[in-house]
């Protein structure tokens, strides 16, 4: 569409980004950064990183069934577009704990970030504040949860004066948080997220230690006991500093030590029950006057059920990409009925298996207020840094809005469960 067409909206028009990318093309000759296919981003990405480095982005647990029901399961699922509607004023935005969003759509917590890129989190935090997206920082970051702070809040005041999709400027940011089996570290964390503004905590179940992952344990690949990343959180502490300090560990002299002690404290095969994720809960609670708290890995209703119970405000519906159990059910799978059950009492977040905007629909359809996305930004984080992040994003969030302007739904509100047929009703194909 012409943009002195374009009727007025409350989001921006994300669909121009592909006008964008013809026009530089075919007036400036300057052709798009990359292929935004999946297939193209795992190709670029692989030939950008070592061999330690692809294994970490794209190994999965076991045999990688899991991983294959997560993409199954989309397809299983199809979209019946719609005909005869005016989408020319489409809104894409959606609300979240009282925030409104100008997309459904949010950043998984990814660790060790500079496995991919020098600057690590830091050109995701601050792509995500630039268009109005939630950012979300893992435990095991390869930056300080301040500095992660500081970037998101930067991209959200180029997102305003750019209009990108920021409308708020202190951008909005989520902590993921691993349990420590040290109750005055994860208090520290917590506090830490909350004195530099991040919105929300989410705790993530499902990794008291990494699956098994054959290409991972055949190459070595990473774990910040190795000295690499991903343990900065806990260096930049003041609490496990003085860990270190009392074993005699000089974190610049020994960082694998400083680093072995940080995966002893927060993984490692360290369990927990629901007690102590109420007890965290709470410790968020009282920290930051009740901010929202989600728990991360919910696969059953009966968890659904008990992240309800000991109080949490929300949950993501996630099996970590397939990276954790190996043949368990695809997370698409599992969300209607955890939806049916909970999805009127908490906030349901999705993940796992997204590859494009297909995907995101139809988990919106399936009863997602939000869907996160993981490999697709760590890919384009891989190839081209910051501007691969951007490109890849825009290009998503642009290949949305298309998908409702061409499939006939006017706002996120009209993407419920009869826009989708799944493969069962639609009988054998002739």
């Amino acid at each position: 569409m012409d943009p002195t067409n374009l009727p007025p909206r409350s989001t921006p028009h994300w669909a121009l980004y592909r006008r964008e990318k013809f026009v530089e093309a075919t007036r400036d000759g300057q052709e798009p950064p990359f292929s935004t296919h999946p297939d193209e981003l795992e190709r670029l990405a692989k030939e950008r990183l070592s061999a330690t480095g692809w294994s970490y982005a794209s190994c999965n647990a076991g045999l990688g069934d899991t991983h294959k029901s997560n993409r199954d399961a989309f397809k299983d699922w199809k979209i019946v577009p719609r005909m005869g509607v005016d989408t020319n004023a489409r809104d894409t935005t959606t609300e979240i704990f009282g925030r409104k969003l100008s997309v459904p759509i949010g950043i998984s917590p990814v660790g060790l970030n500079k496995i991919y890129h020098p600057e690590g989190e830091l050109p995701v935090a601050r792509v995500a504040g630039e268009l109005g997206i939630p950012y979300s920082l893992s435990t095991a970051g390869s930056v300080p949860i301040e500095e992660a702070a500081a970037h998101n809040v930067q991209g959200a005041a180029k997102g305003i004066e750019s209009q990108s999709g920021a409308t708020d400027p202190n951008g909005l940011r989520w902590f993921q948080l691993y349990i420590p089996n040290d109750d005055e570290l994860c208090i520290s964390f917590l506090q830490r997220a909350h004195d530099s503004g991040w919105e929300a905590a989410v705790c993530t179940l499902d990794t008291p230690m990494l699956a098994w992952r054959h290409q991972d344990v055949a190459i070595g690949a990473y774990a910040p006991y190795k000295g690499v990343t991903g343990h900065e959180i806990g260096l930049s502490d003041k609490v496990f500093q003085r860990r270190l300090a009392a074993l005699g560990i000089d974190p610049v002299k020994d960082p694998k030590a400083a680093g072995r002690k940080y995966i002893d404290t927060v993984w490692h095969g360290h369990t927990f029950d629901w007690e102590r994720v109420k007890w965290a809960k709470e410790q968020w609670h009282r920290i930051s006057g009740n901010k929202p708290f989600l728990v991360k890995g919910v696969q059953s209703v009966e968890d659904a059920n008990k992240s309800l119970e000991i109080g949490c405000q929300g949950i993501v519906v996630s099996n970590h990409a397939g990276r954790q159990v190996d043949g368990a059910v695809g997370s698409l799978e599992v969300l209607p009925e955890i939806v049916d059950a909970v999805g009127d009492k908490l906030t349901v977040c999705f993940d796992s298996g997204v590859r494009g905007a297909s995907d995101v629909f139809k988990a919106l359809a399936l009863g997602a207020k939000l869907v996160m996305i993981g490999r697709l930004w760590i890919f384009g984080l891989s190839i081209g840094g910051e501007q691969g992040v951007r490109h890849v994003l825009k290009s998503l969030l642009a290949e949305f809005d298309i998908l409702m302007n061409v499939g006939g739904f006017k706002s996120i509100k009209d993407i419920d469960r009869s826009a989708l047929r799944h493969k069962k009703q639609l009988g054998p194909r002739l």
